[in-house]
This record gives structure tokens, C-alpha cells and sequence, in this order.
């Protein structure tokens, strides 16, 4: 399917305005913090860039999926958190700090595993068929024009005029969330003809996901015995993946929208579990105190 206005134009405008949201809540001590909370930062990381892309290929074989649909869910764990899971954690009182050091030391980090995940994805899942390779090189040039750059110019804008950057950031937040929403309904609008079908071909595979990777972070988290509000960021953290830019990879990069379905759909699951699992959360407080 050819690319259109929403994914040629718009897709990579939004996905620059919320990583440079991102960056306008971000400073260099930021990216100190894992000095001085390395065992959160260090368990974050591992489950992000390791236990993530493993569950997601286990899922992948298990559910009955197209091979398009099943590297559409490796493109998805293949990425970082993102600005929605910096707000979520926010909103459930977590540890915003370290929930944003682990969104930008996994970008950085992603941004050289991203092309590698997929690659593998698609001539494991596709094989002959994986004709759509991502050169290594070129996408991570690519990748970090639409992911490094902005979330730098937030950051330069945070140090040389922070005022200007703490009132925009509250508002880029929200726009953030308008972008994805808009996003999701022009992907499932375009896809109208297949949005049922695809609904009950990765509606099962990303609930489980999500479910499964929160479940991952919370009980890390609860192991390591680390602080309850680091514990809740963690579980964001490995449970919310940056769905603009797995949509934006699939769409854009690949030019295959249909790999994109996974994200949309996990995009929309995923506001539905934080929504429960900070509900679970204050519930939880409330009868420990009682």
C-alpha cells in the first residue's frame, strides 16, 4: 500500500513534536541518574531490550498471526518507551525520574537495535518473502533523525530558556496524546476494510503483551526490592512501548501498513491497562492502609 499524506507527512511530524516533548522534560543529569539508581536503570534496561523482544517473538509464534502482523509485533517491542509512558507513570505516582531516564537511555540505545529486531523478525517469520530488509546504516541514520534529533532540541530549549520549556512540556504532553489518538484513527480509517479482522487476529497478541510485559516490569520491581514508585515506573516502563514509532518504522520505513496494526491496536489496549493498573494501584494503598 502506498504511502499517503498520513504516513509520508503527518506520521513523522508527530512523532518529531512528541520525542521533542520528551526532550523539554529531559537534562543531562537525567542521563547521570543511572549512577546514582543503577540497579533500577540497569533491571529497567534489561527488560526492555532483552525480555521484551523475547517475549514478543514467543507471542508472535504462538498466536496465529500473518507473518506481516507477527514482525508488527516485533517492531513494536523492538522499541523504547515513550512520552505516554513518562505521563502514565506520573499518573500512577511512580518514580517520574527514573521512568524518564529509562525512556531516554533506551532510546539511544534502541536506536542501534531497532534495525537488528526487525531484521531478524522478518526473515524469521517471512523468510523468502522478507524482501523488505532494513539496511542497518540507513535506518539508524533514519531513526535517529526523527527520534535523537528532536528529543535534542527539547533539551537545548529546556537549558537555555527552562521556563518557556516547563510550560510547553505540560502542553506537549497532551498534545502528545491528541497525536497518537488522531494517529490511530487515521491507521485504523485507512485500514477500515481490515480493522475487524485485524482486531481478532492481534487484539489477543497485544492485550497478552502488554499484560504480560507489565507483569514482567512489576514483578522485577518487587524481586529487586526496589522503592514502590520506582517499581510502579519499571512496570510502565517494560509495559508501554512507543506505538508512534513502531507505526512510523512500519509505515514509513518499511512502507507496509499493515505491520503497523499491532501498534495501533496496542496503542489503544494499553491506555485500558494503565487505566486498571493505576485503579489496582491506589486500591492496593488504600487497604494497606486500612
Amino acid at each position: 500500500m502506498e504511502s499517503n499524506f498520513l504516513t509520508a507527512v503527518f506520521l513523522p511530524l508527530a512523532l518529531f513534536i512528541i520525542m521533542m516533548g520528551m526532550g523539554l522534560g529531559l537534562k543531562v543529569d537525567d542521563f547521570k541518574r543511572v549512577l546514582v539508581e543503577p540497579k533500577a536503570v540497569i533491571l529497567g534496561l534489561i527488560a526492555q531490550l532483552i525480555l521484551l523482544p523475547i517475549v514478543g517473538f514467543l507471542l508472535a509464534g504462538i498466536f496465529p498471526l500473518t507473518p506481516e502482523l507477527a514482525v508488527g509485533v516485533m517492531i513494536l517491542v523492538a522499541c523504547p518507551g515513550g512520552a505516554t509512558s513518562n505521563m502514565i507513570t506520573y499518573l500512577v505516582r511512580g518514580n517520574v525520574a527514573v521512568s524518564i531516564t529509562l525512556t531516554a537511555m533506551s532510546s539511544l540505545i534502541t536506536v542501534f537495535t531497532i534495525p537488528m529486531v526487525v531484521n531478524l523478525a522478518m526473515e524469521s517469520f517471512m523468510g523468502g518473502e522478507a524482501a523488505l530488509q532494513l539496511p542497518i546504516l540507513k535506518t539508524v541514520m533514519q531513526i535517529a533523525v526523527i527520534t535523537l534529533i528532536p528529543v535534542s532540541l527539547g533539551m537545548l530549549l529546556n537549558y537555555y530558556k527552562p521556563q518557556l520549556a516547563t510550560k510547553l512540556e505540560k502542553t506537549v504532553k497532551w498534545l502528545s496524546i491528541f497525536f497518537l489518538a488522531l494517529i490511530i484513527f487515521g491507521l485504523l480509517l485507512k485500514e477500515r476494510a481490515n480493522v475487524l479482522n485485524s482486531l481478532r487476529q492481534v487484539g489477543g497478541v497485544t492485550l497478552t503483551l502488554n499484560i504480560v510485559t507489565m507483569l514482567i516490569g512489576y514483578g522485577i520491581g518487587t524481586v529487586a526490592k526496589l522503592d514502590d514508585s520506582i517499581t510502579k515506573a519499571i512496570t510502565v516502563e517494560v509495559g508501554i512501548q512507543n506505538g508512534t514509532l513502531a507505526i512510523t518504522i512500519a509505515s514509513t520505513l518499511l512502507n507496509t501498513p499493515s505491520m503497523a496494526i499491532p501498534a495501533g491496536i496496542y496503542s489503544l489496549l494499553m491506555f485500558v491497562t494503565s487505566a486498571v493498573f493505576a485503579l489496582w494501584v491506589r486500591n492496593r494503598k488504600v487497604i494497606s492502609i486500612d
